[in-house]
């Protein structure tokens, strides 16, 4: 069979574990076919073993001969010609690499009151397992299939309803707040943005590396210089100018002011951000007071307000931001919708923390930080593309660009970094 078989990767990964496979379903293939994604059904061959995976799903100690849904996400790039520095497909292995450490290393620390995946194999940490010489130049994770206890998929924009909104919000601020005391005491450990690990990894002779995103997310400006510059040009875009153009008393734009300001610094607020939440990448349970998030090729160090930027614009009902169902005005100040969810998320984030660090975000400050990280969320649907909530996001964006003390507080906050 060819080594990318998922019946064959399955069936040798399971075996590390005393598991057999029972079957394997295609569920779909990864973006530019960079691999696939497979429901399984493993048979546990001795008690040891389901009594590991039944804790994994947290139920009753299963015997030797219990079945388990588990999923397989494989990884088996297309062949590249031309030069192997191409950005975008550095960042896609790379974020297969960062997906498989979170898995591996930060899932566990976690604990459990956080739904997220367990993973049960990883070619990650194979070394010289049986059957592993088969798996060369594979990346594949063997993971608990959530859809049991969360069986509703998130779907697409407006799907979700208010209970569901509510949900993913206190699951973002329990996973921002409880990464922030993981953080290692050094950054050197975190993957660069894409051309400079390459640059990285070949001076120091290693082709792997260990740890998530420097900066998480997808679309912060150091890895989007190309479509920072097409804005930039595009003088048909009102966004153009705004925010590329050198703003008065600054050698810098806007954009790159906003970019500087969310770049992970060290500040006792940061913590790991999921770096692509929406709809599409969550699952919720019937009742959808709870919800599970998945696929975390993006998750690094940021501000949690970058998160919500786009779960705003991405999939949370337009009519839960603004009041009323009439048009939108040009500029639109926060509404009452926008800062109830905002509220809910921010106290729910601060809930666990210490009566001085719930001080070192009041409301002033958090409020600033989400504005930046809309602006900076604009800037990329800007260069890229716009989708979601447009209307809302580019009304909040004018109403903020055009607030002189907003400009002064990011002034006087990026001095020091220029």
């Amino acid at each position: 069979m060819p080594r990318h078989d998922p019946n064959r990767v399955a069936s040798i990964m399971l075996s590390w574990h005393s598991l057999d496979l029972v079957s394997c379903t295609n569920l779909q293939t990864l973006w530019a076919g960079y691999g696939q994604i497979c429901a399984i059904t493993a048979r546990a061959t001795t008690t040891k073993a389901a009594e590991h995976l039944s804790k994994l799903y947290g139920v009753e100690p299963g015997i030797a001969g219990t079945t388990y849904p588990l999923i397989l996400k494989l990884i088996s790039p297309p062949q590249k010609s031309g030069s192997t520095a191409d950005e975008g497909h550095l960042r896609k292995m790379l974020s297969y690499e960062v997906e498989q450490y979170f898995y591996s290393e930060v899932v566990p620390q976690l604990g459990e009151d956080i739904a997220i995946a367990k993973c049960v194999a990883s070619t990650r940490d194979m070394g010289d397992a049986e059957g592993s010489s088969a798996l060369k130049g594979l990346m594949a994770t063997i993971m608990v299939d959530l859809r049991p206890g969360f069986p509703v998929a998130g779907e697409k924009r407006g799907a979700l309803n208010r209970t569901q909104v509510l949900a993913a919000l206190d699951w973002l601020a329990g996973f921002h707040s409880r990464s922030r005391g993981l953080l290692p005491a050094t950054l050197d450990e975190y993957v660069l943005p894409p051309l400079e690990e390459r640059k990285r990894r070949h001076s120091s002779g290693r082709d792997v590396g260990s740890g998530l995103w420097l900066n998480g997310g997808y679309t912060y400006l150091a890895t989007r210089g190309k479509e920072y510059a097409s804005l930039a040009r595009d003088t048909d875009s009102e966004w153009s100018d705004v925010l590329c153009g050198v703003s008065e008393g600054s050698s810098l734009s806007v954009a790159e002011m906003v970019a500087l300001f969310l770049t992970p610094c060290g500040r006792a607020i940061e913590s790991y951000i999921h770096g692509d939440v929406k709809s599409e990448n969550l699952f919720t349970t019937t009742d959808g007071d709870k919800v599970a998030f998945f696929d975390f090729q993006y998750v690094g160090l940021g501000l949690g307000v970058c998160d919500l930027a786009k779960l705003f614009t991405c999939s949370i009902p337009l009519h839960m931001l603004v009041d009323g169902n009439g048009s939108l005005p040009e500029q639109l100040s926060m509404c009452d919708g926008e800062r109830g969810l905002l509220e809910r998320y921010r106290m729910s984030l601060l809930q666990d923390e210490e009566s001085e660090e719930s001080e070192l975000y009041e409301w002033e400050a958090f409020k600033r930080h989400w504005e930046t990280a809309l602006v900076d969320w604009c800037r990329f649907q800007a260069s890229w593309g716009f989708w979601g909530n447009t209307e809302w996001l580019e009304a909040r964006v004018r109403s903020i660009v055009n607030d002189q003390e907003w400009r002064d507080w990011l002034y006087q906050n990026i001095r020091s970094r220029i």
